[in-house]
């Protein structure tokens, strides 16, 4: 899980620049609004519902917006229905991509997703041809500063937590999908603040690139989630980290 907790760290830090705020609050909203619609608005029985709430509170969207958003998805107020849509495909050295998008035109959403992977050294596949390759797993950060390994460990693990691991100056955790809920619950109640939590994909095997690959990969990964209909794009790649860091700040 190295290459992803690496290229997560750097990609959370990138989505914290004030100026990516609007696209970050446009891609909550459409998330707000599609689990409300496909789980109705009780935060108690709709933990998508839940969990994109509490990324927009932890983004500092404000909260009418959040309830417009809700409303929206529920029907009580007017507004675009998005659907839910994955694409995969493979990114320069053989790199297996897998991209979570909501759009309201799939036919629009496909032909812009296959130009950018033409246009960056890639190839935009058929329905199933890399997904098999991850496995969905929620995904929790806390900074060091906040807690000791020790500590962490002993609530996240008994809670039904995986995987801990020490990546830079803060702890990563993994869980199976269906322990994602309690093990932030059990976070919470211990007092502990969490830095990010999310479900992820996890790549299962990954592909280590470097130099000219690793650079058309990073532009890749960067025309996709830029795109206004992508909300995650995930990629089994491994770099080298300063490689990585002088790549994300170039």
């Amino acid at each position: 899980m190295s290459g992803h907790s690496k290229w997560h760290s750097i990609r959370h830090k990138k989505a914290a620049v004030d100026a990516k705020r609007g696209k970050m609050f446009t891609r909550l909203i459409k998330e707000i609004s599609v689990a409300a619609r496909l789980g109705g608005g009780d935060l108690d029985s709709n933990p998508r519902l839940r969990t994109a709430i509490q990324a927009a509170k932890d983004a500092n969207m404000p909260h009418e917006n959040i309830k417009r958003a809700v409303l929206k998805g529920t029907g009580e107020l007017p507004g675009q229905s998005y659907e839910d849509i994955s694409y995969e495909g493979y990114g320069p050295g053989g790199v297996a991509v897998y991209i979570e998008a909501l759009t309201d035109n799939k036919n629009r959403t496909v032909a812009e997703i296959r130009h950018l992977f033409s246009k960056h050294g890639g190839n935009l596949g058929e329905s199933g041809s890399v997904g098999w390759m991850f496995d969905k797993k929620g995904f929790i950060s806390v900074e060091k500063s906040a807690t000791s390994e020790v500590a962490l460990l002993e609530v996240a693990l008994e809670a039904g937590a995986e995987d801990l691991q020490a990546d830079g100056d803060e702890f990563t955790i993994y869980t199976p999908l269906e322990d994602f809920e309690a093990v932030k619950q059990a976070i919470t109640d211990a007092s502990i603040p969490m830095d990010s939590n999310e479900l992820t994909m996890i790549p299962q095997n990954e592909i280590h690139i470097e130099g000219k690959t690793a650079a058309q990969m990073m532009r890749l990964m960067d025309a996709l989630e830029e795109h206004d209909d992508v909300q995650n794009v995930y990629a089994n790649f491994d770099i080298d980290e300063a490689e990585l860091e002088s790549l994300a700040s170039a």
